[in-house]
């Protein structure tokens, strides 16, 4: 069973992804995740931003796990990657094209106006980085190629959303696949 804390940061991962951080408040996410009021400002005593915090690390160890994990099952990296991101367009895709992005909407928006939330979403962006450049680690641009990857999927996933249509993705996990075979 989930604690209080943790029910906190779930649904403020929830919140975030779906309506990003200025419209999700304090008293909604106190609402939905069914905790007392006074179990956000014990657990998070900065409120907001602190919580903000911890929910975007939160989902974005999720992530790197699941990177991770998806690319260990496929010896081949052009393959692996490929895969990966289709699932990404397949599960964005599933869930009406209202999630796929979980940092993007944080990033965008927070980037100028909270350095703690720029350098977490930085951090996090710089992980997911470097579990692709690891799968790459043969490839003499790893590096470059891990940076372009994490951004296609990042603008994919936005353009998916937009025209509600897994093509976009679909097409970069393609030309990404394409790119790594060289």
């Amino acid at each position: 069973m989930a604690t209080t804390r943790d029910q906190l940061i779930e649904k403020t991962c929830e919140l975030l992804e779906m309506q990003g951080y200025h419209a999700t408040g304090l008293n909604q996410i106190i609402k939905e995740s069914e905790t007392p009021k006074g179990s956000l400002y014990y657990h998070f005593p900065g409120g907001k931003e602190e919580l903000a915090i911890e929910a975007v690390s939160y989902v974005g160890r999720i992530v790197l796990n699941r990177i991770t994990e998806n690319l260990a099952e496929i010896d081949d990296p052009a393959e692996a990657i490929k895969m990966f991101i289709r699932n990404i367009a397949v599960n964005v895709e599933r869930s009406g094209y209202r999630a796929g992005g979980p940092i993007t909407t944080i990033a965008l928006e927070t980037a100028s106006g909270s350095d703690s939330l720029r350098e977490t979403c930085h951090r996090i962006y710089s992980e997911w980085q470097t579990a692709f450049a690891e799968k790459l680690s043969d490839h003499p641009r790893a590096e470059s190629i891990a940076t372009l990857i994490i951004a296609s999927i990042e603008g994919g996933v936005i353009l998916c959303r937009t025209s509600r249509s897994r093509t976009p993705l679909e097409r970069v996990a393609d030309e990404v696949a394409a790119l790594i075979a060289g």
